[in-house]
Formats: C-alpha cells, sequence, structure tokens
C-alpha cells in the first residue's frame, strides 16, 4: 500500500505535507446510509432483484469489512477526545423528490432514498449522537448544495477535514476536492472509504494524495492526533 501511494517525481513539489491540529479538525463521514451503504436496503436491494448483486459484492464486503470498523474506531477516538465529527447524508428531503436535480432524482426514487424513510438513515453502527451534526446533500459534493463551509469555517472554525464514507472516487472524493480548493487541509482515510471496484478506488487515492491532500490508515491517522494530544502546549 505505501508503494502504491508513492508520489511521483512529477508532482512532487505540487502538495506541501501538513500536520493535523485536532482542536480545528472534524471527522466526516460521507453518505454511510442504508440507501448507499447496507446489503439489504437501497442500492443492495435493488441490485439484488435486477440479478446483479454480484456487481455490488466488492462494494459491500469492504463497507462492511474493513470501512464501517475503521469509522467505528474514529468514531470512538474523536468521541473520547470531544473533537468535532461532521455526518453527511444524501438524498431526497422531499416525498416526491422535488428538491432533486433530475439526473440524482431517478437513482434517488429507485433507493427509496428520501428523509422519513430507512433507506436515508446513517447505519446503525456508526449512528450520530444527538449532539452530532447530520448535513443532508442532494449533489455529489456538499459544498454544492449546503451550508456547510459556513458551519465548518465561520462557525466551527475547522480547517483540517478527514474523509470516510463512500464511495471514495465519487461523494467522498468530490466533496474533499471542493474543501481543498475553499482552503482546507483535508486527508482522506483510505480504509476507511470504500468503491464499486477497488482499481476506482485506488486511483481516486493516488491523484488525491499526489495533487491535493493526503491519504491515510486509520491506525496512523490515531497514532498522529495521539501525538498531538499528547504532546506538551
Amino acid at each position: 500500500m505505501k508503494k502504491e501511494f508513492q508520489k511521483s517525481v512529477l508532482y512532487s513539489s505540487v502538495n506541501d505535507p501538513f500536520t493535523m491540529e485536532p482542536s480545528s479538525m472534524a471527522l466526516v463521514i460521507v453518505d454511510m446510509q442504508y440507501a448507499t451503504a447496507c446489503r439489504t436496503t437501497g442500492m443492495g436491494k435493488t441490485a439484488k432483484e435486477a440479478g446483479q448483486a454480484d456487481a455490488l459484492e466488492y462494494r459491500l464486503s469492504r463497507i462492511e469489512n474493513v470501512a464501517v470498523p475503521n469509522i467505528q474506531k474514529l468514531l470512538d477516538f474523536f468521541r473520547k477526545n470531544k473533537l468535532r465529527i461532521i455526518y453527511i447524508t444524501n438524498g431526497s428531503e422531499m416525498p416526491d423528490y422535488s428538491d432533486c436535480l433530475p439526473h440524482r432524482r431517478r437513482m434517488y426514487e429507485l433507493r427509496n432514498n428520501t428523509k422519513g424513510n430507512r433507506e436515508h438513515e446513517i447505519l446503525d453502527e456508526i449512528k450520530p449522537l444527538p449532539r452530532e451534526c447530520v448535513i443532508n446533500k442532494t449533489t455529489s459534493s456538499a459544498f454544492n448544495s449546503t451550508n456547510i463551509d459556513m458551519i465548518l469555517s465561520k462557525a466551527m472554525g475547522i480547517k483540517y477535514l478527514l474523509f470516510t464514507g463512500v464511495s471514495t472516487g465519487a461523494c467522498v472524493a468530490n466533496t474533499a476536492r471542493d474543501a481543498v480548493d475553499r482552503g482546507y487541509q483535508c486527508v482522506i482515510v483510505e480504509d476507511g472509504c470504500a468503491s464499486s471496484e477497488e482499481i476506482f478506488h485506488s486511483a481516486t487515492l493516488m491523484h488525491f494524495r499526489e495533487r491535493l491532500g493526503r491519504v491515510e490508515t486509520t491506525k496512523d491517522i490515531i497514532k498522529e492526533l495521539l501525538r498531538t494530544l499528547c504532546s506538551p502546549s
């Protein structure tokens, strides 16, 4: 894995390294909902009914066996240390899906993904606590259909974002890219994300690490933050 994400000489000066500061950072959990991250509901159910369950096996197995366990570890760490946690959901807030653009409306309809339905809810294993912020989007990037920038920068004073969720190459990366363009320092958690195929996951992370931010494992992130939190001020 280390070799896979090695920076090339061509882009070695594009992305300067940075150290995360826990006091001004947030863990961002993207679209980990029953519509998009569950075997028996939403896209998982639709694929099974269409006889295409095998097409989602890599994605769903990675969500269940890799992404969810590591998001749980990060949630436990962030909660114990009273650090910011932001959940992003994806879907309609209207029963007739009329708040969504046409190209996304059909997708939401097929997955029964509107507020009030089980499909719109975040997985029980990583569900938010009452005090934690949940922001709903109707676009791939949260920065295009929500007030997330105002909440993070103006209200919370956040400068560093740690991204997990689905899908690596779509909503996770698109939100992270837009965050970088707005001046946030961003890290994508390699083992906290999932995509439909391994090649999409790896290619996205290679590009992001070379050009835009950092890509790290859950273990290394917790180690780095522990060093900062335990160091004398």
